[in-house]
């Protein structure tokens, strides 16, 4: 069941939904209405140029990162030892969020997401606290990073990019050791990805997902 949503701040029971977690259209990207988002395990995902209104999902199986389980492989243990890049948090989230959405070409690929709604939401979540950043740095240029929502100890990622070999992976693994010296429960990866599977990632359902978001 697809519900459609209207002015008011809220959301109807996620499990209705399609399959592929699917399950409103409508709303708006509104600070209020993110969080309330992000608190329910909900997020947005829709391809700006096709679509006048924003698809929200909340997958009953979420893919998953926790920070101790985090893999590093060998090759990765041997670029981090080689000191070649600077690693950063909330640097320049506003450049991280743009790469992202740039990255590869992404923004003229058909379904590209992150357009400029979605950037400037984000980018004010930022400036707000509840959304971070993480940088990889060769000198002076931004090599690599990924952003995403901070909900209690828990970090729902929403995109990544490299411009250097492994720039995201090295991202990724900076935020699992620095969450997990902070007691940081959980990484949200949303969507399943070799890449991320490689690195540690599982499914869980919803309400174990759900259990732990809320934790205090």
């Amino acid at each position: 069941m697809i519900f459609q949503l209207d002015e008011r701040i809220l959301f109807p029971n996620p499990r209705l939904g399609e399959p592929d977690g699917f399950f409103a259209v409508g709303g708006d990207l509104s600070i209020p209405r993110l969080l309330l988002a992000y608190r329910n395990g909900i997020f947005p995902w829709y391809s700006f140029r096709d679509w006048n209104e924003i698809h929200w999902y909340c997958p009953m199986k979420r893919f998953v990162i926790f920070p101790s389980e985090i893999h590093v492989s060998h090759s990765m243990r041997t670029l981090m030892r080689k000191d070649l890049y600077k690693i950063t948090i909330n640097k320049a989230f506003p450049e991280v969020i743009h790469a992202c959405g740039i990255a590869d070409g992404r923004d003229e690929m058909e379904g590209a997401w992150l357009g400029p709604h979605i950037e400037k939401a984000y980018t004010e979540l930022h400036r707000m606290g509840y959304a971070l950043s993480v940088e990889v740095w060769q000198d002076e240029n931004l090599v690599g990073g990924l952003y995403g929502v901070t909900m209690g100890r828990a970090f729902i990622g929403e995109s990544m990019f490299s411009f250097v070999p492994s720039g995201s992976k090295l991202a990724l693994i900076y935020l699992a050791r620095a969450m997990q010296a902070s007691g940081g429960s959980m990484i949200d990866c949303q969507l399943h990805t070799p890449h991320l599977e490689s690195m540690g990632a599982r499914y869980i359902d919803y309400d174990e997902y759900m259990k732990i978001l809320t934790s205090p």
